[in-house]
């Protein structure tokens, strides 16, 4: 197989084949299992920067796990970034395994400290996925979350968290992750914080945004109503946005609930929004505003808001501050 030089941005839209390789099991001492995930990449390709990806929970037994969210790994991968998408032990297919495990059931920390293995073990992961040792630009780091994912992915971007076990903030911030997207991730604690999953899952509002200063994308879907958590409606997962201090972008997708049109997985049957044509626009949004943080003064982000975010056929509308 031959390499090309690393994608620019005047090559960025086209795509390339994708290699996807899974599971690469990284050992990880004190974890109640290895930790396994998937490799996603393009064919071709040098310079490659990098995506983690955080799953969320969710019904389905396989999507909260390395085999879902494909329709953003494949979009992610074929316009140039190597992504990587851990389990969870939140994921359904540990559930057996993991039940009684210490930090169970929502496992915050260890999500967290998931990505920083995986930073930590780059080299063993680029030797291990066939064909992509030599491609990998690790100066070039990004990570995203879905609902559960994108409060781990607030997390790593500098958020604190108070420990509900000891009242102590805790900061768990990687500072080689240059840039973060933030999809239906949960809002703010307090009074907001008072549906009926409240009580069970008190980390979810445990999170200060405050101290959140990487750049961000923050992508909130208008009919995104989390009645379940909280009565705020849609605008409880504009506060990863509205709390955080700039530089952050909010894109607010129209008509989109919880699943954003489907990102979770292709045809997958819990997806209340259905929408193939929202989920292509916001892979090619999400991966335009990564692309244009890792190479700064490159235009794609701006060209995907053009194209997508503008006229009477904008799938949303796009703020930053």
């Amino acid at each position: 197989m031959s390499t090309s030089t690393v994608i620019s941005a005047d090559t960025w839209g086209t795509p390339v084949p994708v290699l996807s390789f899974s599971p690469v099991v990284l050992p990880a001492p004190g974890r109640p299992v290895d930790l396994h995930v998937r490799v996603s990449a393009p064919a071709t390709g040098t310079g490659l920067p990098v995506i983690l990806f955080s799953h969320g929970h969710g019904p389905s037994n396989h999507l909260s796990s390395l085999n879902g969210y494909a329709p953003l790994a494949d979009f992610w991968a074929a316009r140039g970034f190597v992504v990587v998408q851990p389990t969870h032990l939140t994921s359904r297919t540990l559930s057996h395994l993991v039940a009684d495990a210490p930090g169970a059931p929502d496992f915050w920390r260890s999500r967290a400290e998931d990505m920083t293995h995986i930073l930590d073990r780059l080299d063993a992961i680029e030797g291990a996925v066939p064909q992509l040792a030599g491609r990998v630009d690790r100066t070039r780091v990004a990570l995203a979350g879905h609902s559960l994912g994108g409060f781990t992915a607030a997390l790593l971007l500098g958020a604190g968290i108070t420990d509900p076990d000891t009242g102590k903030v805790v900061r768990l911030t990687e500072t080689r992750i240059k840039a973060g997207v933030l999809l239906a991730a949960p809002g703010r604690g307090g009074d907001a914080f008072n549906g009926p999953m409240a009580e069970r899952w008190p980390i979810i509002g445990a999170v200060d945004f405050s101290t959140m200063t990487t750049p961000a994308l923050v992508v909130a879907g208008d009919k995104d109503d989390s009645r379940h958590f909280t009565d705020m409606g849609p605008a409880w997962h504009v506060d990863p946005y509205t709390l955080a201090p700039g530089p952050k972008t909010l894109l607010t997708l129209f008509g989109a609930e919880h699943g954003l049109g489907g990102i979770a997985g292709y045809d997958a049957a819990e997806t209340s929004d259905e929408d193939p044509g929202r989920v292509a626009a916001l892979a090619r949004l999400t991966a335009a505003y990564l692309h244009t943080r890792l190479h700064p003064g490159a235009p794609t982000w701006q060209t995907a808001c053009e194209a997508l975010t503008t006229g009477p056929d904008a799938v949303g509308r796009v703020e930053s501050k």
